[in-house]
C-alpha cells in the first residue's frame, strides 16, 4: 500500500487560490478513479476535482469555507501499490457565475446535491441527545440544506459516520421516524442559536457588495412613470399568441428603451476604473439582468441589446435566466456587462436604492406596479403606475445628468409606439 499525494490543480484564468466550498468525500471512504473529490470556487467558476486514482481517503486538506492556494494539498489517498507520489488532479468546470453586486445581484453555483453513500438501512431514527452549545455538528453543506429545509436541527441527529459525521441516511432516517414532541399548552421561549457559515456564492457577494458599496459614491433618484399605454401594448402582443415568440414581460420594453436612452447619455453604458482613474464608454450595450436563483442572486448578460429585437430581447432573458437558475450559466453569461436592471418583480414595493455593480456606474431598479388614481386636468383617471429606483456613481455621474437620463427614460415608456421609431 501507498499514499496517493492530491493537489489543488491549477483551475486556469491566472487564479492563485480557490475557496473549498463542498466535500464529496469523507475519512475512510473508498473513491474510484474519476470520482468527484471536492467542489471549489474562484472568482469566475465553481470547478469540481476528480481523483485521478482509485483508494481510500485518509485526510482532507480544508473545512468546507477554507481557502487553498494552487498546488497545495487537497486530499491524501491511501492506495495499491507504490505511493508517495504527488499528484495534481485535472479540475472540471461545473458552473461559473460571477457574483453580481447589484441590489439583487450575483456569480457561481453551489454544485449540485450528491446521492448519499449507499449503506445499510436504518430500522429506526438515530435520535440522539442535543448536543452542548459550541459542539458543532459535522455535515457537509448539502446535508445542512436539507435539514433547514426540513426544519431540523442537526444537533438532534446522531451521525453514524467518522467521528459522528451526519450523512444523508442519518438525517433521512431521523425524518421518517424521530418521535414527535408534544405540543406544549403554552408558549416556551426558544433560546437555539444556530451559526451558519458564510461561504461559495454568499461569501463572493458580501464582498463584492461591501466592495462596491466602500469604493463607490452611491447616490439614487426615483421617477414615477406611466405604463398604462406599455401594458396595454403589451397585453395586445402576447395576444397574438405566436407560438415563436416568447411572452412579453416589462424586461424587454425597458431594455428597448435603455439602448434608445444611452445613446444620448454615452457616460451612463460605462465602466469606471478608478485606480487607473479611466472612464470606458462602450458602444455595445450589454445589460445584466439581476437574477433569483435557488444558490443565490446572479446577473446573467444580454449582449448587444443594440442589435436586438424585441423578441429577441425577451428570448434571451428568458433563456440565461433558465440557465442561471439550473446552475448551467458560462463565466461569459455572467459577466461583461456595462449597464444593469434590477427588479423585485411583485415584491417591488415603492421604492428601492440598488448597489451598483462596481464597475459599472448605472443600476435601473423596477418597482412593483399599482393602478391607481391621476389627476389628469379635470378629473381623476385610473392609471398603472411604476416607480424606477436608480442609483449612480456619483464620482463620474452629476446628478443633473442622472436626472435627464431618467427622465428620458420615462418618455420613452410612457410612450412606447416612439421605442421603435428609428432614430
Amino acid at each position: 500500500m501507498g499514499t496517493r499525494i492530491i493537489k489543488l490543480p491549477d483551475v486556469g484564468e491566472g487564479v492563485a487560490e480557490a475557496e473549498l466550498v463542498e466535500w464529496h468525500v469523507e475519512v475512510g471512504q473508498s473513491v474510484l478513479e474519476d470520482q468527484i473529490l471536492a467542489a471549489v470556487m474562484t472568482d469566475k467558476a465553481t470547478v469540481e476535482i476528480p481523483s485521478p486514482v482509485a483508494g481510500t481517503v485518509v485526510a482532507l486538506g480544508a473545512e468546507v469555507g477554507g481557502v487553498l492556494a494552487v498546488g497545495a494539498e487537497l486530499v491524501r489517498l491511501e492506495v495499491a501499490g507504490e505511493g508517495n507520489e504527488e499528484v495534481v488532479a485535472a479540475p472540471r468546470e461545473a458552473a461559473a457565475p460571477m457574483p453580481a453586486a447589484a441590489l439583487q445581484s450575483p456569480a457561481p453555483t453551489v454544485p449540485a446535491s450528491r446521492p448519499p453513500t449507499s449503506r445499510a438501512p436504518t430500522s429506526r431514527a438515530p435520535v440522539g441527545p442535543p448536543r452542548p452549545p459550541g459542539d458543532k455538528p459535522l455535515a457537509s453543506p448539502a446535508v445542512r440544506r436539507r435539514a433547514r429545509d426540513a426544519g431540523v436541527d442537526l444537533r438532534q441527529v446522531r451521525g453514524t459516520g467518522p467521528a459522528g459525521r451526519i450523512g444523508y441516511d442519518d438525517l433521512e432516517a431521523f425524518l421518517r421516524g424521530a418521535p414527535k414532541s408534544a405540543t406544549a399548552a403554552g408558549r416556551t421561549a426558544n433560546t437555539s442559536v444556530e451559526t451558519v457559515k458564510i461561504i461559495g456564492l454568499r461569501r463572493r457577494i458580501a464582498q463584492k457588495m461591501a466592495e462596491s458599496t466602500r469604493r463607490i459614491a452611491h447616490f439614487s433618484y426615483v421617477e414615477e412613470v406611466d405604463v398604462t399605454a406599455l401594458e396595454e401594448l403589451r397585453a395586445t402582443l402576447n395576444g397574438e399568441n405566436r407560438p415563436d415568440h416568447p411572452r412579453l414581460t416589462l424586461m424587454p420594453f425597458l431594455m428597448q428603451a435603455l439602448v434608445r436612452a444611452v445613446a444620448e447619455f454615452p457616460e451612463m453604458n460605462a465602466l469606471y476604473d478608478d485606480e487607473a482613474e479611466t472612464l470606458e464608454r462602450h458602444r455595445g450595450v450589454h445589460i445584466g439582468i439581476a437574477t433569483q436563483t435557488p444558490a443565490g442572486l446572479m446577473v446573467p448578460v444580454v449582449r448587444h441589446c443594440e442589435a436586438r429585437g424585441l423578441w429577441d430581447c425577451a428570448a434571451e432573458v428568458q433563456r440565461l435566466a433558465e440557465a442561471a437558475r439550473a446552475g448551467r450559466a458560462t463565466s461569459a453569461e455572467l459577466s461583461g456587462s456595462t449597464i444593469t436592471i434590477t427588479s423585485l418583480g411583485a415584491l417591488g414595493g415603492i421604492v428601492t436604492t440598488p448597489v451598483i455593480n462596481r464597475p459599472e456606474v448605472a443600476i435601473i431598479g423596477v418597482n412593483k406596479q399599482v393602478v391607481r388614481p391621476v389627476w389628469q386636468g379635470e378629473q381623476f383617471v385610473p392609471r398603472t403606475m411604476m416607480n424606477l429606483s436608480s442609483s449612480f456613481d456619483h464620482r463620474v455621474i452629476d446628478g443633473y445628468v442622472a436626472a435627464r437620463f431618467v427622465q428620458r427614460l420615462k418618455s420613452l415608456l410612457e410612450a412606447p409606439a416612439t421605442i421603435f421609431i428609428e432614430a
